[in-house]
């Protein structure tokens, strides 16, 4: 029982660090949707994304048999936070909510499945086998994600600079992806400090290029 109790202990911890990513992530696509549109793009894509994260825990062993996996998912989640950086202020009009409202959901579900590799591969060995270690972990998360992108959102449309705070944790989540990719680990052991090059390019270049094409959109509606 001891042993239950503590496996359970070590994955609401690790839920409880990794679901900050996943709050921002949720709040960050739903802050252009319409204000009644906002909660249910909360409480749809925190479900969707435990969906996502339970079918990727089942399929974990088959998903560590797939190369490259951190280093694409990486990549793809550089290419989140930038869209996420550059619609900033692209409010769609009160007809437009369900097209918005789509691809609020498509975002998040995608961004949190990218995330969701390195928490799955952490919560499957904390369970030591038992999926309903697992699948408790990942509940107990739902109300974590859902309170903390609520918070997020409020805290984005009050100091918009938040957005910028969110795009680097998803940024930094991305290229520590990358550099702990498998495939290319023998690259960063010859050249440590390299790691550390791109890792710094790859933030400069995402959230300055972000930040240019988000003030270009805003200069050109004004």
């Amino acid at each position: 029982m001891a042993t239950f109790f503590t496996a359970l202990l070590s994955i609401v911890v690790i839920d409880l660090v990794l679901a900050g990513d996943n709050a921002i992530v949720i709040a960050m696509a739903a802050r252009n949707l319409p204000e009644h549109l906002r909660k249910k793009a909360i409480l749809w894509g925190t479900a969707g994304a435990v969906i996502m994260r339970i079918l990727m825990t089942i399929a974990v062993v088959w998903l560590l048999k797939i190369p490259g996996l951190l280093l694409i998912g990486g990549v793809a989640l550089l290419w989140i936070a930038y869209r996420l950086l550059t619609q900033s202020g692209e409010k769609e009009s009160h007809g437009g909510g369900v097209t918005t409202m789509a691809a609020a959901l498509k975002t998040i579900i995608i961004a949190d499945t990218v995330m969701g590799i390195d928490n799955v591969l952490a919560v499957a060995g904390a369970a030591h086998g038992s999926m309903f270690l697992v699948i408790a972990g990942l509940l107990i998360s739902v109300p974590i994600m859902v309170w903390g992108s609520t918070v997020a959102l409020k805290l984005i449309e009050k100091f918009p600079v938040t957005i910028y705070i969110g795009a680097a944790i998803l940024v930094y989540t991305a290229m520590q992806m990358i550099v702990k990719e498998p495939v290319i680990a023998g690259f960063w052991a010859n050249f440590p400090w390299l790691s550390y090059v791109v890792q710094i390019v790859g933030m400069v270049g995402i959230l300055g290029g972000g930040w240019m094409v988000a003030k270009g959109k805003n200069t050109a509606t004004n």
